[in-house]
């Protein structure tokens, strides 16, 4: 599981999905988002301006990232 460490404001997953490199782009969030293929806490969440905190879990398949 990889952390991220982010402000005390949190990031919007969106962001985060790229921070993490999990897409490339803005543009490939939302087709992923929409195939329920990303998770916070273990809910689908299908919202790219979900606000994150520390501590989340997210999950895109098998990569794993905690917000730190």
């Amino acid at each position: 599981m990889e952390e991220i460490s982010v402000g005390a404001d949190g990031i919007r997953l969106g962001q985060l999905l790229k921070l993490a490199n999990l897409v490339e782009s803005g543009g490939e969030v939302r087709p992923l988002l929409a195939q329920g293929a990303v998770t916070v806490n273990g809910v689908v969440e299908t919202r790219r301006g979900a606000q994150l905190r520390s501590g989340d879990v997210v999950a895109v398949g098998e990569a794993r990232i905690i917000v730190g």
